[in-house]
Order: C-alpha cells, then structure tokens, then sequence
C-alpha cells in the first residue's frame, strides 16, 4: 500500500478525548506506520496556522467533534481527496467538502448497528408486556392477578417503526426472524403507504427513527399518542425535538397502560420538573442507544477499511451518498 499523506481533524471534548476514545492506540498506531501522517492532530485553534503544512494532505481521519473546514481552507489543501469521518451524521460539516468534490465517508453503518440491537431489545420486551408488568408487580400480586398484565407476545403483533433511514433498515433486518407484522412510515408523507395515524392506532410498538430535520420538529404529537392501543409502548432513539413532549406527558398520566421508553429528549438531560421522573410508565436512558465503549471501534474499523480500499484503488463502501445530503 503507498504511502498516503493523512491527518487527523478532531476538536478536544470536553469530557473526553473522542480520538483516543474511538480509534484507540492500536489503530493510531496502524495509521500512523501506514501512512505519511502528519505529527500535530488538526483542531479549530490550530487549523489556520498549520494549513500551509497540509497542501500535500490526501485523506483526513476523524470522528465526533470533527473540525468545521470552510472552502476557503479546502482551498489551501489541493490534494485532500478524502474525508473518513469515525461516527454518524455529517450534516454539520460536509457541504464544503461535496462542493468540491472530496469523497465523504461515514460510518453510519456501523454506528446504526447498537441502535437496531438496543431497539430490537425493547420491541421484543413490549411485545411481551414486560414494562407494564414490572410495574404491576412492584407490590405483591394474588395469583389471580399475575398473569393479566401481559402483552400480545411476539407472534402475530405489529409493530410501526416511524422512518426509513439507515438504522430502521437495520431493525428491520433484526426483526426478520420474529413473527411479527413490521409496517414502515417513511419520513416523507408523500412516500407512505402507511399513516402515522394508522400506526400509532394499530401498533402494539412504535418505534421512532426519523431524521434529525427541523421539518420533524414536534411531528409526533399528542393526538397521535391518545390512540395507541390498551398497553402499547412508544420507543424514542431518534431525537426528542421530534416528540411534543408536553403532550405525551400528558397522555402517560392519563394513560397508566401505555409505556414510554426515552433514550433521547429535548433538552437532554430533561429540566429538573420534568413531568418523565415522576411518572411510573416512562422509562429514561441516557442517550445510550449508539456506539458506546467497546462498540466505538467498530466505527474506526470501517473507516479503515474504506481506507484501505481507497489506497489500494478499489471501490469504497461507505460514502456518504447524494440522497442523504
């Protein structure tokens, strides 16, 4: 493999070093021995002065907390062909780098993997009435009573899982083996054979997975909430901007039955009087339904590995397409 002239674009994090975190030190050491790397890793304080060191940079290595580049910076690295961004979404830095030409990629796939499993998790737990029952038997139950607050189980329910995107695609390859009836509403209304109406009415899960737009803001509302079926659980892993809060607030207090399960809100972590701490059948998690730990270098792995595939001329599979520009 030649020897490619890299470097590594990552801002400090406040509580860690996200570099380190995510590529750990065999995989810098891979970097490193296998590529002319540039010794100073490049953040927003340094970025200026250090540009005209990086014109003969071809591919930069990042992660969460990428450094925002603006044309006018590209402009001074005339040979960077690629970009290999370690985590998800690379909405809020990759216009100047489409717009000319440098090939993005992401990891998206990899980061959707413990998102689909986190969720495949809890679907199947609803399924079984799992949420409802241990508040039910948090006091001692006569037998009679043990067994009346169940679920549907996991053959026959349905379950709608709200967006297309890349992590849905991903559950609903994990939910293929279960006898389950999966409807999918994509993002766009004009794309949907089923409403979000009908699948909130006639779901026993739904599954949010819609992408991070401000058209989203607030789409799943209060009315929506009120039709859910006797026991039915609502799932959030996408963003809590994307939930009228307030409403479903509402509806949780008025509907014992239901259970909401709340890896995300807005804002994160939910204000000190948040009606979600007092409300039994609202389960909060701490945004932890992504790569975490362990998880994180599977990012760094496909990322190294569109890097390898690029040195070696061959075809990339991560790109950042046009369609999720």
């Amino acid at each position: 493999m030649r020897m490619i002239k890299t470097a590594l674009f990552v801002n400090p994090a406040q509580t860690r070093d996200n570099l380190d975190y995510v590529y750990g030190a065999e995989r810098l050491r891979w970097i490193r021995e296998n590529t002319d790397l540039y010794p100073t890793v490049i953040t927003s304080g340094n970025i200026d002065e250090l540009l005209p060191e990086l014109s003969g940079v071809e591919a930069i290595f990042s992660t969460w907390g990428m450094v925002p580049v603006s044309a006018a910076q590209l402009q001074m690295m005339p040979n960077l062909k690629c970009l290999f961004y370690a985590a998800g979404a690379t909405t809020a830095f990759r216009g100047p780098f489409v717009e000319r030409g440098i090939t993005v990629c992401s990891a998206t796939e990899a980061n959707a993997i413990p998102v689909a499993e986190f969720c495949l998790g809890q679907i199947l737990l609803a399924m079984t009435g799992y949420f409802r029952n241990i508040r039910a038997f948090s006091r001692p139950l006569p037998p009679e009573e043990r067994m009346r607050v169940t679920g549907p189980g996991n053959y026959g329910g349905r379950v709608a899982l709200i967006g297309a995107g890349t992590i849905s695609r991903k559950l609903q390859e994990l939910l293929k083996p279960f006898h389950l009836e999966v409807v999918v509403v994509p993002s766009r209304a004009e794309n949907r054979t089923v409403s979000l109406e009908e699948a909130f009415r006639t779901s026993m899960v739904v599954s949010n997975h819609l992408p991070d737009r401000d058209d989203n803001v607030g789409v799943l509302h209060e009315a929506l909430f009120r039709t859910m079926p006797e026991g039915a659980t609502f799932i959030n892993t996408g963003r809590g901007r994307q939930i009228d809060e307030a409403g479903l607030a509402r509806v949780m207090a008025e509907r014992p039955d239901l259970s909401a399960l709340l890896d995300v809100q807005y804002p994160e972590p939910p204000v000190a009087d948040s009606p979600f701490y007092n409300l039994a059948n609202v389960f909060l998690t701490t945004h932890i339904a992504g790569s975490k730990n362990d998880e994180v270098g599977r990012m760094a792995d496909y990322m190294l590995d569109d890097f390898k595939r690029y040195a070696a001329g061959e075809p990339m599979r991560y790109i950042v397409q046009p369609g999720q520009l």
